[in-house]
């Protein structure tokens, strides 16, 4: 009777066992999916957004972690490109600086004043390109009490020594006032203001920008705000959709957590039935 009761028990718990992991085996995790998604996307693609047309630059998906037995994750990400065709630009020119506009070095003079509103660009001569450029100099100048001097060669064997300030040109200048425009690496540059240490230049021109996408985060596309899913390695949504993304979020940890449960059945199920069995073999005492 014992052992007829123990096979009964353990056909049962078999039985439960058996119907929990055929559960296990056929159920399908269910996935996210968007029907209506504003936009979905592969890497090459361009789409309007405000106005503004956007560019998938990149997609990419690269394995994370697997190392000392850390589990691995793979992770999705892209990025979009756009330009904007009139960005803001300021450049700042320090008082005594030198800057190179068109290719030629000048030196930046604001006027000693308390409230100046102009300054003016000083060419920077290429002293030692002058002195190669004359035959008639040494390369390089001379200094006698502090005072430099051009080495000047007239055939006779008695070099004369000439004032540096005298043999080079006056370096050419030119004034600028504040709201005054000019052409600047070939863009209108206007000045915008001029204190007593620097003058700060402003113009517009085109300026390349980068968007980067994550999976499963939120993304600010020009004045929208959008879900970014990668639902494959080579193709992501951006979605407004942000509640029925948590609804299929909230039914797969649902649905993990009845997989868990069921694991749980099974694994007891088959734990009761050994059990069973060797209690059903125990020598009796009577």
């Amino acid at each position: 009777m014992q052992r007829r009761a123990a096979a009964i028990s353990v056909a049962f718990f078999l039985l439960i066992g058996a119907a929990s992991y055929s559960l296990i085996a056929t159920a399908q995790e269910p996935t996210i999916q968007f029907e209506n998604a504003e936009h979905e996307l592969q890497q090459g693609d361009q789409f309007t957004q405000g106005g503004q047309q956007y560019t998938v630059t990149s997609l990419d998906a690269t394995v994370e972690g697997g190392d000392h037995g850390s589990a691995a994750t793979l992770e999705r990400s892209g990025q979009l490109a756009w330009t904007n065709q009139s960005a803001q630009y300021t450049q700042t020119w320090g008082n005594n600086s030198s800057v190179s506009v068109s290719n030629e070095s000048y030196q930046v003079v604001i006027p000693n004043e308390s409230n100046p509103n102009t300054f003016a660009l000083r060419e920077e001569l290429n002293q030692t390109a002058l002195l190669q450029a004359n035959e008639s100099v040494d390369n390089e100048m001379v200094t006698r009490d502090g005072q430099q001097y051009v080495v000047y060669n007239d055939g006779s064997g008695n070099p004369t020594l000439i004032p540096a300030e005298q043999f080079f040109p006056e370096p050419s200048s030119t004034q600028y006032n504040e709201g005054q425009q000019f052409d600047y690496e070939g863009n209108q540059t206007t000045v915008q203001n001029v204190t007593t240490s620097e003058a700060t230049l402003t113009w517009t021109a085109p300026r390349n920008n980068t968007i980067d996408l994550e999976d499963e985060s939120t993304v600010t596309v020009g004045d929208q705000q959008y879900l970014a899913y990668f639902p494959s390695n080579d193709t992501v949504y951006l979605t407004q959709d942000r509640a029925s993304y948590d609804a299929q979020q909230q039914e797969i940890a649902t649905f993990n957590r009845h997989m868990k449960g069921l694991q749980g059945v099974t694994i007891l199920s088959a734990s009761l039935a050994v059990l069973l069995i060797g209690l059903a073999y125990l020598p009796s005492r009577y």
